[in-house]
């Protein structure tokens, strides 16, 4: 993929995110079931979420160099995430809760059908569906569905605080930047991230469910354009590590107590007086 490509693939990604996003706002009209408040107390709106999935997804369509497997792939994973966020940010999902996966474990082995278990068995089928089009074995498949569906969870424990997730995105900028096919699906959706990020980091809006799963969704995809087997498990095993990790470690208190890993959570934030 040349340079030129690259940087249209961006632009193409950044222009169909926002330009979702405003006319998502335009439309809303008094539809507060969008609204969140968030860890400060300011009012915010989740229409980012869609916006993202419907920016990111038309930028890896309309990506050149890719191929049809690697589009169908990415957009399939990218829609499916954002689409199944979407429906738990409106509340569809909200069946029984637990926390952590532990606890929608424990939750279906009482026969208990919690919201956490639906989502991961939704976006758990769409990744496995885009890793099959991009995959040779179905070994490969398997690990690579859950790759995606890995990355999808991870991206959205990161969405808790201005910016964070989107910025988890675009520290895979060097995908983009080191080129082939994986490099080239990652173009559009980090645009995407680079064009919403300031509203987000204005506190204006945030991922929500859907943009954070369907920006995970694209980098789990790209793993897979550029990883065969080995490199696929080893994803895997860092994802699960990372995923474990979360259950008892606040990934918010490891940052906020890392100088270097605060200054650039905090990068770019917008100050505002603490709500009361």
């Amino acid at each position: 993929m040349s340079t030129r490509s690259t940087v249209l693939a961006a632009t193409l990604g950044t222009l169909a995110a926002r330009g979702a996003y405003a006319a998502a706002r335009r439309r809303r009209g008094s539809d507060r079931r969008w609204e969140r408040i968030n860890h400060r107390g300011r009012s915010l709106t989740l229409l980012e979420g869609p916006a993202y999935t419907a920016g990111a997804a038309t930028s890896v369509a309309l990506t050149p160099g890719l191929s049809a497997p690697a589009r169908a792939a990415g957009a399939l994973a990218i829609l499916g995430a954002g689409a199944i966020g979407a429906y738990d940010d409106l509340g569809g999902l909200r069946t029984q809760q637990a926390k952590g996966f532990a606890g929608h474990f424990a939750a279906l082995r009482e026969g208990r059908l919690t919201s956490g278990a639906v989502k991961a068995g939704g976006i758990g089928a769409t990744s496995l569906a885009a890793a099959a089009l991009v995959s040779v074995r179905p070994r490969d498949a398997l690990i690579g569905g859950a790759v995606v569906a890995g990355y999808a969870n991870l991206a959205n424990l990161f969405d808790l605080r201005p910016g964070r997730a989107l910025k988890f995105g675009l520290l895979h900028a060097p995908l983009v930047a080191a080129g082939g096919p994986s490099g080239a699906l990652l173009a559009g959706p980090l645009g995407a991230a680079a064009g919403l990020l300031p509203a987000d980091l204005r506190e204006e809006a945030m991922l929500g469910d859907a943009g954070a799963n369907a920006l995970g969704a694209a980098l789990g995809t790209a793993v897979l354009l550029r990883y065969g087997t080995r490199g696929r498990l080893v994803h895997l095993l860092g994802l699960a590590a990372l995923t474990a990790a979360s259950e008892k470690i606040s990934f918010t208190r490891v940052i906020a107590a890392t100088p270097p890993l605060r200054w650039f959570d905090e990068l770019g934030r917008v100050p505002h007086p603490t709500a009361t």
